[in-house]
C-alpha cells in the first residue's frame, strides 16, 4: 500500500512540473522515486519512517538544485532598443512646445513624439539629444 502512494505521488508531482515548469516539484518527485525504491527495498521502513526520508531528500535535492537553477537564469541585464536610443542626436521636424502639446523628432529615420526635458520651447530644425524614453516619447534637451 506504501508504495502504491509514492507511485501515486511520483504522477502528482510530474503532472505538476509539466504545468508550472518551475524545476520544484520534479525534485520532489525524484524524492517519491527514491521513497518508493526504499519503501519496496525494506519492508520494516515504517510510513513515518518512509515520509522521514521523503522529506530529507527532498530538502536535499532542493539544496543542490538551487545553485544551479541561479547559475541558469542569473544572466546580464541586456539593454533593450530604447536604451540604446539616450545620448543620441535627434532632429526636431515639429515644434516642441509643452503649450501646445506639440513636438516630434526623427531619430535614425524614425519619426518620434518628443517633449522637452525641462518643459522649454524648442524649435524646428534644432538638434536634440535624447535624455530618456517613456513607452512611445522621446524626453530631449536642446543640444549644446
Amino acid at each position: 500500500m506504501d508504495i502504491l502512494i509514492w507511485a501515486i505521488l511520483i504522477v502528482v508531482f510530474v503532472i505538476l512540473e509539466l504545468c508550472t515548469v518551475q524545476l520544484v516539484s520534479i525534485w520532489l518527485a525524484a524524492a517519491s522515486l527514491i521513497t518508493m525504491i526504499c519503501a519496496a527495498a525494506f519492508d520494516d521502513l515504517s510510513l513515518l519512517g518512509q515520509f522521514g526520508l521523503f522529506v530529507v531528500i527532498s530538502v536535499v535535492t532542493l539544496c543542490f538544485s538551487i545553485p544551479l537553477i541561479r547559475k541558469r537564469t542569473d544572466k546580464k541585464h541586456i539593454a533593450t532598443n530604447s536604451e540604446l536610443d539616450i545620448g543620441k542626436s535627434a532632429e526636431v521636424i515639429e515644434e516642441i512646445n509643452p503649450d501646445k502639446n506639440s513636438g516630434r523628432v526623427t531619430l535614425n529615420g524614425v519619426n518620434w513624439s518628443a517633449v522637452s526635458e525641462k518643459g522649454n520651447v524648442i524649435p524646428k530644425d534644432s538638434i536634440v539629444t535624447v535624455t530618456e524614453v517613456k513607452g512611445s516619447k522621446l524626453i530631449v534637451k536642446l543640444k549644446v
